[in-house]
């Protein structure tokens, strides 16, 4: 298990990376883990589905009263503005939270089902709700709020910030993943570190693979995005793999080490 000074200490001795090297490991993965990445985007959308019901119900009443008023007058979205009551705002705050929280969790258990397709282990689908337990939900929530947080202040400063911060928020997810026993606090510094370590790698990565993922995706008529969006993740799990590791004891390594 890591330690923050250990993960800290890796992370500052680390070597270059291999900006070609990371790419084609990321390629040769995906083809394991493409129909969890579309199994990932499926359980997000089933998440979701409740806000969006609810937040879509009211725009339906907007339409008909359109309808009904005219579409040249604006009387149809006074009334509707007029009766969102401050309860039902809180609620739609509420839900986005709690179901962003959940959605976060599937996140880093998409990353625990990329390492075990990598070593070439049996995955379920259980896999995926790993951190959708009470003693997680609470540490997502927190670290979407943090996301949040950090991201809505940076795109109001003319998104120039935003850049930057795409990549330390791109770890936030996987440093959870493999360290959930840090404490949020731990989890964003040890992002920051990450991404000022590897920034400009990281943030080349996730740019071409977010265009190259997009390309493909529309190139199998639109429908291939559902399959092709989480490639994205996979630079960021070999970034981490790379720097970081997994801890992972070789059973001969443990030979002679065992006390009698």
């Amino acid at each position: 298990m890591n330690t923050i000074n250990s993960l800290l200490d890796k992370i500052e001795r680390s070597k270059e990376l291999d900006f070609g090297a990371i790419f084609n490991d990321s390629i040769e993965l995906f083809k394991k883990t493409w129909l969890q990445g579309f199994l990932l985007f499926l359980f997000t959308l089933i998440i979701m589905l409740p806000l969006i019901i609810v937040l879509y119900i009211p725009m339906i009443g907007l339409i008909i009263a359109q309808q009904d008023g005219g579409y040249a007058g604006n009387e149809a979205f006074d009334n509707f503005f007029a009766g969102m009551s401050i309860f039902y705002i809180l609620f739609v705050l509420v839900g986005v939270f709690v179901l962003g929280a959940l959605s976060f969790a599937l996140n880093a258990g998409f990353y625990r089902i990329m390492k075990k397709l990598d070593d070439n282990e049996v995955t379920t689908t259980s896999d995926f709700f790993y951190f959708v337990k009470t003693k997680y939900l609470g540490k997502s929530f927190m670290l979407m709020l943090v996301s949040i947080l950090i991201a809505i202040p940076s795109a109001l400063l003319c998104y120039i910030p935003l850049i930057y911060m795409i990549v330390p928020l791109s770890f936030i997810s996987i440093v959870f993943a493999f360290n959930p026993d840090f404490t949020v606090g731990e989890i964003v510094k040890s992002s920051f570190k990450l991404a000022n370590k590897k920034w400009l790698i990281a943030f080349g990565l996730i740019v071409v693979s977010s265009i190259l993922s997009q390309i493909v995706g529309y190139l199998l008529c639109g429908i291939g995005l559902l399959f092709t969006a989480t490639f994205v993740y996979h630079p960021i799990y070999f970034i981490y793999k790379n720097v970081i590791g997994f801890n992972e004891t070789n059973p001969i390594d443990e030979i002679g080490t065992s006390t009698e």
